[in-house]
């Protein structure tokens, strides 16, 4: 497919009001690092997302740099003509400076413990209210939309509204695991999480683990999903199926949720 059709089809599905893909390009950036040099090149990784028809690309540099670097994120901004969006751990100055400096449109925070081989686990919204409401101000003033991580819970939904937060980020690992043993259970709590968000006035994000398997059941149940972000499987997918194509096929499980 052309470039031009493949962008048709992009604005075609935007008019359709689903759930936008944001592609996570970290793996990208493992794979050249294994190396060193700059082979898979990680910024027309982000270009190419962009052409074949993703919404937006994610990165989440860690203070190891063991993936995506921190240059890299500067670099792919400067080329950006989708959503951009950064995710991390906002403990780290190191992180808080980087967004700054590069203003994505969303930031997404992150809990990570320091050397996390993956993230695991959302914010605890109640306990660490004080400081998320005061963080994620600093964002907003500088004109950033704000995601936090958390997990299907009602309560942790409720405490993140009192943080003044933009959007709430759906952990979906607890999804993804269940899912073969039963989707319908697996997603009930999702379900009562997003629904909650949404008297709340938060927007809903997603991501952990979703693929081309458990994405389309999970966007239909889900209600007011505005974004997903998936890295780890699409890339895995990209191996066999084509970088374009891998692309294309995570847009149509999103189409066929409607």
């Amino acid at each position: 497919m052309s470039t031009a059709a493949l962008q048709n089809e992009a604005a075609f599905f935007i008019l359709l009001g689903m759930a936008k893909l944001s592609v996570n390009i970290n793996k990208f950036a493992t794979l050249r690092n294994s190396r060193g040099g700059n082979n898979p090149d990680v910024v027309k990784a982000a270009i190419d997302a962009q052409r074949f028809g993703a919404d937006g690309v994610t990165v989440h540099p860690r203070p190891d740099e063991r993936h995506i670097r921190y240059q890299d994120t500067r670099d792919i901004k400067k080329i950006i003509t989708t959503e951009f969006n950064i995710e991390g751990n906002c403990r780290e100055q190191k992180f808080i400076d980087l967004v700054l400096e590069t203003k994505p449109d969303q930031v997404t925070l992150v809990p990570d413990a320091e050397g996390q081989l993956t993230s695991d686990h959302g914010w605890d919204t109640i306990r660490y209210k004080d400081y998320l409401k005061e963080i994620i101000g600093v964002f907003q003033q500088a004109g950033i939309r704000v995601s936090i991580f958390v997990d299907p819970v009602i309560e942790m939904v409720n405490g993140a509204a009192e943080t003044g937060t933009d959007r709430i980020e759906l952990y979906t690992e607890g999804y993804a695991s269940a899912f073969a043993a039963g989707k319908e259970a697996a997603v009930a709590p999702y379900i009562a999480a997003a629904k909650r968000a949404q008297e709340l006035k938060l927007g809903i994000n997603a991501g952990h683990d979703l693929d081309l398997q458990n994405l389309a059941f999970f966007a239909q149940q889900v209600p007011g999903l505005a974004e997903v972000s998936i890295g780890h499987a699409l890339v895995c997918d990209a191996l066999y199926l084509g970088y374009e194509n891998a692309v294309q096929l995570y847009k149509r499980q999103l189409l066929n949720a409607k």
